[in-house]
């Protein structure tokens, strides 16, 4: 299977914060966008290995800021880093101002998807190959999410962990 770039899972996505995303503070239900960072997300995921995917696990999100009803937001993903039937994909939101169209970075997010075959079974996805210097901070980034992750769920020992080794010990 051929290696494939980063760059071409990127997906965008932008939406309106209308009435019906909004909590009673006027804020974008979090859940909201949750739903679109998982759907924006596992577009990338497709894109990256174009198999059928589905959401292993929601690693991180980060609500830094409230999105307020008007605003336009604008959802970046991009495989981080494929491993044999998963990939991490790192979503960045950015909010614009309708009024005055100063954007800034409010939320991101790391979900990971894995690739299925009609009966639901993992397939092998193709590894990433990583360009920029943030794809190269990501990349390394996500075998370290891998491994934590892994000795959280018993599924590795913590000596195992090279990475995380290298990262705490210097070794």
């Amino acid at each position: 299977m051929k290696p494939r770039k980063a760059k071409d899972s990127l997906a965008v996505a932008t939406h309106h914060v209308l009435p019906n995303d909004t909590n009673n503070l006027n804020n974008l239900f979090g859940g909201r966008l949750l739903e679109w960072m998982d759907v924006i997300a596992a577009i990338s995921a497709h894109r990256h290995c174009r198999r059928v995917v589905v959401t292993a696990t929601v690693n991180n999100v980060s609500f830094a800021q409230a999105i307020r009803y008007g605003s336009i937001v604008t959802l970046e993903s991009k495989v981080s880093r494929a491993f044999s039937t998963s990939m991490e994909v790192f979503i960045d939101v950015y909010v614009e101002d309708p009024i005055t169209g100063e954007k800034q970075k409010s939320n991101e997010a790391i979900y990971t998807f894995v690739a299925v075959d009609q009966n639901g079974q993992p397939l092998p996805v193709p590894q990433l190959i990583p360009e920029t210097e943030e794809e190269q901070t990501r990349y390394a980034g996500a075998l370290r999410r891998k491994q934590l992750a892994l000795i959280l769920a018993g599924k590795m020992k913590p000596e195992e962990a090279t990475e995380l080794k290298a990262l705490f010990l210097g070794k």
